[in-house]
């Protein structure tokens, strides 16, 4: 949603918004940023719709319930899902979609980076934030403007949105189940493969790696991943086949994709605390949670110190069977996971399941795992586990407050 605000900001139009977090008084640097940039920010209670909106953009986040969507159903304002909007914003241009399971942020950014570097100039509107795009923290660095013919946006497949677009050539990063059940999400992105009438690069039908450095081989020229782990070598596989098939100079882009920065909250290195390296990740589902885990063990002779909070209770369940069977398989005997209460974003979720359960679950199969009650009991226990050939690592989507507490470690315990 802020990226969408951004690109609208990009538009010259005028931006209002809601948040809950404001309910709760929390400004983070996102909205700080927004408002910096002239973007007006309410509660959300309906208060910031008025006869001046003229429409009201939504996530499927809100519930029909919602202060600021009865508001717009008694002023007869028209409401549009994000993916409307987001059409919107890159009609005009050729449109390049990226969309999976696990990856699309990382390979939207890579491809980006890539057609600007070789001189496509590319309008980029991403699900995260782009390291080196924020300028300076001036504007929202998950959208890069660009004057030229292409525009290139991450699609999401969570609420089946991705089929709002009409793209010209896309990028399937891969399949699993997350929001649905493995079948259902193959023939989503089946669906979604057969509108597309330009080129395809599908993840899914892939060959597995058989490399384990950072490189690989593509059209003749050697390329280098500048990102650690061997899922980032695929997710820049993926991003330079579809640039050779837009026109870009194989030569050229080996050069762009080194001088590749990465993204906010993707394997993000902050700091160091007592000796430890500190990371901060969007990991939120078991594959992502697995590849960061094992990425990691690089560094951590003595041990992965990680709090996950779980975002949501219905994707905790959904997920339930299949972390309690991929935590062990990760995790070493000298590496302990923190686990936090779901991430309560209000509404009407069902609560009954909680991250107790998965605790118990990975108990019994003989890991360290830990409940911790807060951000501050979690800072406790982190601080006290630092120590070198340690790594201290967030994980989760969502919370705020996961991406503060590795800055905080950082600062406090060095």
């Amino acid at each position: 949603m802020s990226a969408l605000a951004q690109a609208l900001l990009d538009r010259g139009v005028t931006v209002t918004g809601s948040d809950r977090l404001l309910d709760n008084g929390d400004a983070t640097d996102t909205l700080v940023c927004l408002k910096e940039q002239g973007v007006k920010l309410y509660r959300q209670d309906g208060c910031g719709v008025d006869g001046e909106t003229s429409r009201l953009v939504i996530s499927s986040a809100i519930e029909s319930n919602n202060p600021d969507l009865k508001q717009a159903s008694r002023l007869k304002i028209p409401v549009v899902h994000r993916a409307l909007e987001l059409a919107r914003i890159v009609s005009g241009h050729k449109l390049c979609t990226v969309t999976g399971t696990c990856g699309k942020s990382t390979v939207t950014a890579m491809l980006g980076h890539l057609l600007a570097e070789t001189g496509f100039d590319p309008l980029v509107v991403n699900g995260a934030a782009v390291i080196g795009w924020s300028e300076g923290g001036t504007r929202i660095g998950s959208v890069r403007k660009g004057k030229g013919e292409w525009a290139v946006i991450e699609a999401d497949e969570s609420d089946k949105s991705l089929m709002v677009f009409a793209p010209d050539a896309a990028i399937i990063t891969n399949a699993s189940a997350d929001h649905f059940g493995l079948d259902d999400t193959q023939q989503l992105f089946d669906d979604f493969r057969n509108k597309i009438l330009g080129p395809v690069i599908d993840g899914r039908i892939l060959p597995a790696r058989k490399e384990t450095d950072s490189s690989f081989t593509e059209a003749g020229v050697r390329f280098t991943v500048p990102m650690p782990g061997q899922h980032n070598v695929v997710n820049a596989q993926l991003a330079v086949r579809l640039a050779i098939q837009l026109g870009a100079e194989p030569q050229k882009l080996a050069e762009a994709l080194s001088s590749f920065r990465g993204i906010v909250r993707r394997m993000q290195l902050v700091g160091i605390c007592k000796g430890a390296k500190v990371y901060d990740d969007y990991a939120h589902n078991p594959e992502k949670l697995a590849a960061a885990w094992r990425t990691l063990t690089k560094g951590a002779e003595n041990g992965i110190v990680a709090v996950w909070r779980p975002h949501g209770y219905g994707p905790l369940k959904k997920m339930m069977d299949d972390l309690a069977a991929m935590f062990p398989r990760v995790c070493r005997p000298q590496d302990k996971l923190l686990l936090l209460p779901v991430y309560d974003a209000g509404g009407t979720a069902d609560r009954r399941v909680n991250s107790d359960q998965l605790a118990e679950r990975l108990q019994k199969s003989g890991m360290q795992v830990q409940l911790v009650k807060s951000i501050a009991e979690a800072d406790d226990v982190m601080n006290q586990e630092a120590g070198p050939g340690k790594v201290l690592v967030t994980f989760g989507a969502r919370d705020p407050n996961l991406p503060r507490l590795a800055k905080a470690l950082c600062e406090h315990y060095r």
